[in-house]
């Protein structure tokens, strides 16, 4: 029992510090687990093989391939007719479609997923998407919980009850499992709460600033330079002549030069390129294309001995906007990008891709960018064309918040694909299948008729989200086989032992509330589960009810922009600051907490 609880302490210093990786600190607990003993070394792994872990690795795969099919760019036409662009109608419309997707992909995945569809439809209305990205990422952890396969303490929790019953006292009636829809009552009363509360009370609630910033349309590159983060001037092309002190030079050592303009593009002979990687030699003869304001182009062009054009003559083709073009992406936690320089990534080399500017809260850093060591939550600014960010954007290290052309989108099998979506829930619903394999059944249904391709389906999966998981659920497992759980529950029994039902309860859902502001939502529910059972068992409660408290109570996370990957992927494109977040999260939190204790317990009376 000292053992696990050391180890419960050790992660949740780590989640919270971020000293070391999460998934890191996960595989390092799992191992721990394994060399002591305290679960049997047969069943060490065996989170990787559990019914959780493989349904969300499904889950993920068909949430790719909804994406893929083209289900979100029909959700933003629909979301326009519907709205009209009236404002107070927008929000409710687009909330309410988020809530009924967040029913069925995970939280992270949609919020990637639709923070393009909220630009296009803000550039489309004039509504500033400072209005509509935080009740969007709101309404989608509210009805996360109205099934079963979205939200990853719902998918863990028969796992943990399972545990739970090979460790319940001699006696004990065995805790029956949920079912895909045996939530949904929760779900759907707290989907609904927040819906109405953005409509109510957003207009008060939400930041009145509009930020120029926040207007993102592919096509409005100069403008847009200019009015987002001060890099003002036009687009132009530089011929390097024979005399000019350019030729041997490095597109480094360029662009350290005395007002140097941003090199955007580059065409040495027949070989012309977008962002240029820093060590490419300038020879006679090359052309550049350069953004700057045209006195500084000039007097560049004048002291360097270059032919200035402000006609893109040369280069016009990869300036043509439908190629490429000026677009934003959000670093996401998950991205590998994290505590790298940008230097140290070789985005020009490697993805030809130029950061020009990073939004970090309220700063805007423009100043020595490739020194910038990114962190979660980071928006770049990002000049490219369309089919390298495409193809960086597969890797899922950045988040593309402009809604830029996408060419491989697969709108003929959008039927394929919603056909395995529906036949994988009618699996979990009228079967007696595992939910893993009814959901890998839906997956695997589209892989076969090409809605996705294998490499698609594996770039699909958040890795660090499956380790995590996996490597938590044997930490909830050693907490019911040591006992340490029933003696946390004799513990707190001994100071609320004489308390109602429904003051331990809250107790227990504000408790796991907390944990799951500052470490991550599974790490939450599998160490308060274990004790929520053992204290509804010990109290003659209803273990499923304590449990499901718990469950639901880890997505309550509206506080802090850290306290949930869909919080951090919004705050930097909408420009909120942390204030923004306690404003509106502190009552929604109250508002969703009240919610659940009271839906719950007439789920189980």
């Amino acid at each position: 029992m000292i053992l696990v609880l050391a180890l419960v302490g050790f992660t949740m210093l780590m989640l919270v510090l971020e000293w070391i990786r999460a998934d890191m600190v996960a595989l390092l607990v799992v191992v721990v687990i394994g060399l002591t003993g305290l679960i049997p070394s047969d069943r060490v792994f065996n989170g990787f093989a559990g019914n959780a872990v493989i349904a969300i690795i499904a889950i993920m795969i068909m949430g790719a391939g909804l994406d893929r099919a083209g289900v979100l760019s029909l959700t933003a036409n629909f979301v326009m007719r519907m709205a009209r662009g009236v404002e107070s109608r927008l929000g409710v419309v687009i909330n309410a479609v988020t809530s009924l997707f967040s029913a069925v992909i995970p939280s992270q995945a949609l919020a990637a997923l639709m923070i393009p569809v909220i630009s296009r439809l803000s550039a489309r209305t004039g509504v500033p998407i400072s209005r509509l990205l935080l009740p969007m990422a709101f309404c989608i952890l509210a009805a996360t919980n109205t099934t079963l396969i979205a939200n990853s303490p719902l998918i863990i929790l028969n796992d943990l009850i399972a545990s739970a019953n090979n460790n319940l006292p001699p006696g004990a009636h065995t805790i029956p499992k949920f079912g895909l829809f045996s939530v949904t009552p929760v779900g759907l009363a707290l989907a609904l709460a927040g819906i109405a509360f953005f409509y109510f009370f957003g207009h008060r609630l939400l930041p009145e600033r509009e930020d120029e910033r926040l207007k993102v349309t592919p096509g409005r590159t100069e403008s847009y330079f200019a009015d987002t983060y001060g890099i003002v001037g036009e687009t132009a092309e530089l011929t390097v002549t024979a005399e000019s002190p350019l030729v041997g030079m490095s597109i480094g050592e360029a662009e350290q030069l005395h007002q140097a303009p941003l090199i955007l593009a580059i065409k040495s002979g027949n070989d012309a390129r977008m962002a240029p990687p820093v060590d490419q030699v300038i020879w006679v003869g090359s052309v550049l294309g350069v953004l700057g304001p045209r006195e500084q182009l000039a007097q560049f062009a004048n002291n360097q001995l270059c032919k200035l054009s402000p006609r893109m003559r040369q280069l016009g083709e990869l300036f043509n906007p439908t190629r490429a073009g000026i677009s934003e992406a959000v670093v996401p936690p998950s991205s590998r990008f994290i505590k790298q320089t940008i230097g140290e990534l070789r985005l020009r080399k490697r993805y030809g891709i130029s950061v020009l500017a990073v939004n970090r809260g309220d700063q805007v850093l423009r100043d020595d960018v490739r020194g910038i060591s990114l962190r979660a939550g980071d928006t770049l600014v990002l000049h490219s064309s369309w089919r390298e960010l495409a193809q960086t954007s597969e890797d899922k290290d950045l988040v593309v918040v402009t809604d830029v052309p996408k060419e491989e989108q697969r709108p003929g099998k959008i039927w394929h694909a919603v056909g395995f979506f529906l036949l994988a829930k009618c699996l979990a619903l009228f079967t007696n299948l595992d939910l893993s394999v009814a959901m890998m059944t839906g997956a695997i249904g589209m892989l076969l008729t090409g809605v996705l391709n294998m490499d698609e389906a594996y770039k699909a999966i958040n890795w660090k989200t499956i380790f995590v998981t996996a490597c938590l659920i044997p930490l909830g497992w050693s907490m019911d086989a040591t006992g340490t759980a029933a003696w946390i529950a004799q513990e707190v029994l001994a100071y609320l032992g004489h308390a109602a039902p429904w003051v331990l309860q809250l107790c227990l859902a504000i408790l796991t509330l907390l944990f799951s502001q500052v470490m991550s939502n599974v790490g939450a529910t599998v160490m308060m589960v274990p004790i929520a059972i053992s204290v509804a068992v010990a109290t003659g409660g209803n273990p499923s009810a304590y449990a499901l408290i718990v469950a639901v109570s880890s997505s309550n996370t509206f506080l802090l922009s850290s306290g949930h990957p869909a919080l951090m992927m919004v705050a930097g494109p909408g420009g909120y600051r942390g204030k923004d977040f306690l404003r509106v999260g502190v009552p929604l939190t109250l508002t969703v907490l009240l919610i659940t204790m009271v839906v719950i317990n007439l789920m189980f009376r």
